[in-house]
């Protein structure tokens, strides 16, 4: 039908064939991420390897935004969109945990970038723990069970070990006749323990320290029926201790802990009433049965928010005595959002802990997480406090500026956090305007503005936050290829009517310049008006930017001399203003000439000349080689819709021809090339007009009902192998004798004759000429139309393709070279690829598949696109690549993508542990690397010692049940018999027959059988007798509690009756024993008077 219906021929009859166009199909389609850029508005967890130094961030919508030093960043997608509950690295081995809502355990990869192995958990998690240095994870249930899983790097699985924490025994323990049946909140493993103790802590407000390698509970603390000892302490400095004698610990629910002490003596805890209790564990070698605690109280008021988390930093004056507690909630009900943190000290023991300190720090939102570990690096080093609010907002306070607002508070000082510094920064200023340039790498511009970058480069700071204060991460490696070439280019302009430009080159991109918009000492009105267009020209490096009040910049990029001068061209008059400027684009000039804000901006390719589309409906056509104004048409619209889209049509120049806006001498020879502009009005009328004096030549197709056309693409060269009838005797395609071919129309002279039929002739045979091999593809938000130019500059529909959804974006794709498919984005975030020539939809997908994102208002001002299958997103605080065809890879990808694991500084981090007591006589013989990663790693003596504990003798402990582990002692000739009474077979009586004695060297099988019966009387091997936790743990089955009473019971009794039926056959053996033992005493007797021959 299409086919049918193609365009004829403007001077003769005859239908044409279909253009040899690349049609897409479904195979060319693979729509993914290329790269991502910002934290997730979703953001709702973190995570931190403090020796890789990398950051994580989980999502509610199942992403995971990884992230490192030098602008790099990883986005991790699940394959659910589930919020994930506990995230957490498995330090300094490359892999990153998480466990979502659905209770999957997925292990990341962060080499690959996915998943390496995942388990379903069958019951619902409740507390999480990874024992660091270590793959042993802990997972605690609302059942009240904890299980122990581990990662095997060298299978790739997640297995979970026959090793876990008897639920009887916890309840034993704590004196309750049956098993805690409340969920497990909290498993902390205790400092310099080795690994073997963890901390086990229940809703209800029990905490149990469990030692694994003993399997019994060492410490119970939070026993309702046990007495409460301690004191209570306000958060004021002049506070004073009150008795705790009427602290209810019945129902008391806890909602956060950690341990507040480096060798976990003292553990903090938080509840839900927004109380806070400094449990006692230092007496847990002891065992003493005691509820020894501190209470601390954030606010006295009755009602408070629950203690929500918990964070404790040493303080190493304080000898482990103290230090600070940073704290979200525990106070009043309605009071601003703050994040609490206290100096405590308890030097003088436990009985005396006191509040040194308080500073309250204001959030710029929601608080959505926090974490605080060590950091060393050659750029910071000292203990981070990593904050994260919502929106996806991140910042970091280091110790320094914590410590100076807690000893001056009194000056009421305040110290600023470091924003994450964002590679692409999209908010504040906000972003306005984006577009995606792609280069010729091999062209002349393109290799100096390449050599430009990499001279930039080594110039740029590492990090864009500041010279006095830098983002602390440094974690990854930087892609590296050797081969680099700057291919791509990506600008931004924002409100306040900066412009940033960017390497987009591989997928870590990497600014190079930002444009002020004010320069020192000149003073232009309207110069910092928000950013509302761009066009990048590569042949000459120019960049215009187009303004919210009508005025449009010049810069160049590249081929400027030092200084220069801006000109200021005005509809009155141009003033040159003198910059002193060295490095980086100039400015050349800045044009302001009409007060409604620029809608589009187009280079003429073969002219210094720049269109510009005003949103009243003018065109202006600027000369960029002396800057001037051409001239500027009346309104295009009779309703004054604004300018959508503008396309130059000119005749090619010769190659090497093209000339910067500097190269005066070129201005004559160009001056009167042939030049016919086409635009487009919102309302969708299509004017073409002559692009050297801007009378208008046609008007090809009226308003549309409804105003909503977005943008207008004409494809050229649809019929390149077909011939025009007034073309057949020059069938020459170059450019220069098409150029020969069309001089006779309009010059510079002829413009300004009286309209004439003559002269109306000649131009439309002009438009004719030009645009006979083209297509007009004009995208409405509910339609796609597609035209084709007739005979006196008409244009006549070919094809109409209703749209399912209203559509607010359209761009291009490219196939050998050629427009094969067009890209729609609709405002309820799908998105359609539509192959030509019919235009049917090959390939569909949505934002909230690829990217989880769901469509905002006015994204479409933000959203690019180049020819090759590659589109730029901006939502929020996120920037995002994608790319459409499969089999384009012009990011280089692998290649081209940093590491997220640094496998040197692991191995060395590994090397230094193991060798760490040398390091520790002599750190100044050590390699400063290395000695960055000790002092990282080490907030005191206590921290230092418990980072390179041995955890070798986890694997004995952990690969067999609690009570079954094997024995340590004895050789390994020793054969252990174990004694167990159900083995024991008694269904038939025992016969032993007496028997002359027999010789010792008489073999085994003739032997009686008294001496078969007191054979092995003699051996030293005894039975093992078991505990009675080992005989729980042999005979525990799984059911429920009245199940498992009863089967105790009928177990018991059987085994009474067992033992009842043993003791009766020991006495008979007993008594035939004696009788024996008296016959043979006879026998002896009467043999003794007996001679030899009687015998």
């Amino acid at each position: 039908m299409f086919a049918r219906k193609f365009l004829q021929k403007a001077s003769g009859g005859q239908k044409a064939p279909p253009p040899p166009r690349g049609c897409l199909i479904k195979e060319d389609l693979d729509p993914h991420i290329v790269t991502h850029c910002g934290i997730p508005s979703t953001a709702s967890l973190l995570a931190f390897d403090p020796i890789q130094c990398l950051l994580a961030v989980g999502t509610l919508d199942g992403r995971i935004k990884v992230i490192g030093g030098d602008n790099i960043e990883a986005i991790l997608a699940s394959p659910k969109q589930l919020p994930f509950k506990n995230l957490e690295f498995i330090e300094n081995q490359g892999f990153l945990v998480s466990i979502s809502n659905e209770n999957e355990i997925q292990v990341w990869d962060l080499d690959l970038r996915q998943i390496a192995s995942s388990l379903h958990w069958e019951s619902n998690i409740t507390a999480f723990s990874i024992l660091h240095g270590t793959g042993y994870m802990y997972v605690g249930d609302e059942y009240g069970m904890v299980s122990v899983l581990k990662y095997n790097v060298d299978e790739g699985k997640l297995v979970q070990l026959p090793y876990y924490v008897p639920a009887d025994a916890l309840a034993e323990a704590a004196g309750l006749s049956s098993p805690i049946d409340y969920p497990i909140v909290g498993l902390l493993s205790q400092p310099s323990s080795r690994g073997t103790r963890l901390l086990i802590a229940f809703s209800n407000g029990l905490l149990f320290l469990w030692d694994a390698s003993e399997d019994r509970v060492v410490v119970v603390r939070g026993n309702k029926d046990l007495p409460v000892e301690g004191k209570t302490v306000g958060e004021s400095l002049e506070a004073s201790h009150d008795e705790l004698s009427d602290l209810e610990l019945d129902g008391k629910e806890i909602s956060s802990l950690c341990w507040a002490s480096a060798d976990g003596s003292v553990l903090a805890v938080g509840y839900v009433d927004g109380d806070i209790l400094f449990w006692d564990f230092s007496d847990g070698q002891k065992g003493k049965p005691s509820n020894h605690a501190v209470k601390l109280q954030l606010s006295s008021a009755e009602k408070r928010l629950p203690v929500i988390v918990m964070h404790w930093c040493l303080d190493v004056s304080r000898k482990n005595h103290g230090g600070k507690l940073f704290i979200y909630g525990g106070d009043i009900i309605g009071s601003d959002e703050v994040l609490t943190m206290l100096g405590l000290d308890w030097s003088s023991g436990m009985g005396s802990l006191k509040c040194v300190g308080r500073v309250d720090l204001t959030l710029s939102g929601s608080f959505a997480d926090m974490v605080l570990s060590p950091i060393a690096s050659s750029r910071q080093s000292g203990m981070f406090l990593f904050l994260l609010t919502n929106p996806g907002q991140l910042q970091a306070y280091d110790d320094i500026s914590l410590a100076s607002l807690m000893s001056q508070k009194e000056n009421n000082i305040s110290v600023s956090p470091l924003p994450y510094p964002m590679v692409v920064p999209t908010m504040e200023p906000n972003m306005t305007v984006a577009t995606f340039a792609a280069l010729n790498v091999n062209d002349k511009t393109s290799l100096a503005l390449s050599e430009i970058v990499l001279a930039a480069k080594s110039r740029t700071p590492r990090t864009p936050s500041g010279e006095s204060a830098q983002w602390p991460l440094t974690g990854g490696v930087p892609g590296h290829l050797d081969d680099y070439k700057l291919e791509r280019l990506y600008l931004a302009g924002y409100q306040d009517g900066s412009v940033r430009i960017w390497d987009a080159t591989y997928p870590c991109l990497s600014l190079l310049y930002a444009l002020e918009p004010k320069v020192n000492g000149i003073d232009i009105t309207g110069v910092d008006a928000p950013v509302t267009a761009f066009s990048f020209c590569s042949k000459t490096s120019c960049l215009a930017v187009g303004s919210e009040c009508g005025m449009v910049r010049l810069f160049k990029l590249v081929g400027h001399k030092s200084g220069g001068t801006l000109e200021v061209v005005t509809n009155t008059d141009k003033q040159a203003h003198r910059l002193s400027q060295e490095d980086g684009p100039q400015w050349l000039a800045a044009y302001s000439f009409l007060s409604s804000p620029v809608g589009t901006l187009r280079f003429v390719q073969s002219t210094r000349r720049l269109v510009v589309g005003f949103k009243c409906g003018k065109v202006a056509m600027l000369d960029i080689g002396a800057p001037s104004i051409v001239f500027v048409t009346d309104s295009l619209s009779d309703t004054g819709s604004p300018i959508k889209s503008l396309y130059a049509k000119s005749s090619s120049a010769p190659s090497g021809s093209i000339s910067g806006p500097t190269d005066h001498n070129s201005i004559n020879s160009e001056a009167h090339e042939d030049l016919i502009l086409c635009a487009m009005t919102k309302d969708g009328q299509t004017i073409l007009f002559d692009g050297n004096t801007g009378k208008i030549l046609a008007s090809c197709l009226r308003p549309l009902k409804n105003p909503t056309a977005i943008c207008m693409h004409i494809i050229e060269d649809c019929y390149a192998n077909s011939e025009m009838p007034s073309d057949k005797s020059t069938e020459n395609p170059s450019g220069k004798e098409k150029h020969d071919n069309k001089s006779h129309t309009i010059n510079a002279s002829e413009s300004h004759l009286p309209d004439g039929e003559q002269n109306a002739v000649t131009e439309t045979r002009l438009v004719d000429q030009r645009f006979a091999n083209s297509l007009f593809l004009m995208c409405s938000e509910d339609a796609l139309r597609l035209y084709s130019l007739k005979s006196q500059g008409s244009l006549e529909s070919i094809l109409e393709i209703n749209l399912p959804r209203s559509c607010c974006w359209m761009g291009t794709l490219k196939k050998d070279e050629k427009e094969c498919a067009v890209v729609l984005l609709y405002r309820t975030g799908h998105i359609e690829i539509r192959s030509f020539p019919d235009l049917e939809v090959v390939g569909e997908s949505s934002l909230l598949s690829l990217l989880r994102w769901n469509f905002k208002p006015n994204m479409e001002k933000t959203v690019c696109s180049d020819d090759f299958g590659h589109v730029i997103l901006v939502n929020g605080c996120e920037v995002a690549i994608l790319s459409f065809l499969s089999r384009a890879n012009g990011f280089r990808i692998p290649e081209s993508l940093p590491l997220l694991h640094d496998k040197v500084l692991a191995a060395a981090a590994d090397a230094t542990f193991s060798h760490f007591p040398a390091h520790k006589k002599n750190h100044d013989g050590a390699p400063k690397f290395l000695v960055g990663i000790i002092k990282g790693l080490r907030s005191s003596n206590e921290q230092k010692v418990d980072k390179v504990q041995d955890f070798s003798h986890l694997g004995n402990i952990f690969s067999n049940p609690p009570y079954l582990k094997p024995s340590t002692t004895g050789g390994d000739d020793e054969k252990i018999v174990e004694l167990n009474i159900d083995d024991i077979e008694i269904d038939e009586p025992l016969t032993v027959l007496p028997s002359t004695e027999k010789d010792k060297k008489e073999k085994k099988d003739k032997r009686s059988d008294k001496e078969r019966l007191f054979d092995g009387a003699s051996s030293d091997a005894h039975p093992k007798t078991r505990t009675v936790d080992e005989i729980k743990a042999k005979y525990r089955k799984a059911g429920e509690t009245s199940a498992i009473a009863s089967q105790a019971k009928d177990k018991l009794l059987e085994r009474g009756e067992k033992l009842e039926r043993i003791s009766q056959r020991t006495a008979e053996l007993q008594d035939n024993a004696e009788n024996f033992a008296s016959m043979a005493h006879e026998l002896a007797k009467q043999m003794e008077k007996r001679k030899w021959w009687n015998i």
